[in-house]
């Protein structure tokens, strides 16, 4: 019952600004973020958006590298495209390097089965369409039950709470945003799920402002740079 209440809660925060996912990110042309490990700058993640007609694709790619006394500790990059038709993602893929450790997730939707089809480096299966890819950058990941490691196609199910409306400073500049936490569906403790991410979205815009977690250290992900159509 309270997963009910909080989901249509959500619908009618959004009810404003929401139309269909996809298309409500539809004057996007990249949104790109600084990625900090304890307060000091090693990366960053873009997303590039081009629509063609009904169809949208999002070009994302990311990299950072962590140091300790001049020693390479992870050197990460990433790259991947989905594809969205009629606003529905219709194809998903992905590679990552991890000191050079090789991971992927394709994601194909299968129109009769109306499921994704997960090929991914450590889970290989299907979805049922109350899942979506793990890409904060797209707030209908606040409403579904699972989600789809972008990374390695693995299925984890989680849960979303809402705390509220908040202000937060990013480069200068004061946002209106709506601050959330989504956590891994499971009886674990806070510190060993999977899944543990603060995110915060602008209030009128449902763009992605900043997200927060931790992990062997605080994890930040900043909006650095935005541009429209």
């Amino acid at each position: 019952m309270k997963k009910i209440i909080f989901f249509v809660f959500i619908c009618c925060l959004f009810s404003t600004t929401l139309y269909s996912h996809i298309d409500h990110y539809s004057k996007l042309k990249l949104i790109k973020y600084n990625l900090y490990f304890n307060n000091e700058l090693i990366g960053y993640h873009s997303f590039r958006f081009k629509k063609f007609g009904n169809t949208t694709k999002v070009f994302s790619e990311g990299a950072f590298k962590l140091t300790k006394l001049g020693i390479n500790l992870m050197n990460y990059r990433t790259k991947s495209i989905s594809i969205y038709k009629n606003n529905k993602m219709i194809n998903f893929k992905s590679e990552t390097y991890q000191n050079d450790k090789r991971k992927y997730s394709n994601i194909v939707y299968n129109d009769a089965k109306k499921r994704y089809i997960i090929n991914g480096s450590s889970f290989k299966g299907e979805a049922d369409l109350e899942s979506i890819v793990s890409s904060l950058w797209n707030h209908e990941i606040l409403l579904k039950k699972n989600q789809i490691s972008s990374i390695s196609g693995s299925v984890n199910k989680q849960k979303v709470k809402f705390y509220g409306k908040k202000k937060i400073k990013l480069d200068g500049d004061i946002y209106n945003s709506l601050k959330f936490q989504i956590l891994s569906d499971d009886n674990k403790s806070l510190k060993d799920k999977k899944i543990n991410i603060d995110i915060w979205y602008q209030e009128k815009t449902l763009i992605w402002l900043k997200a927060a977690y931790e992990k062997l250290g605080n994890w930040e992900y900043k909006l650095s740079e935005i541009e429209y159509r």
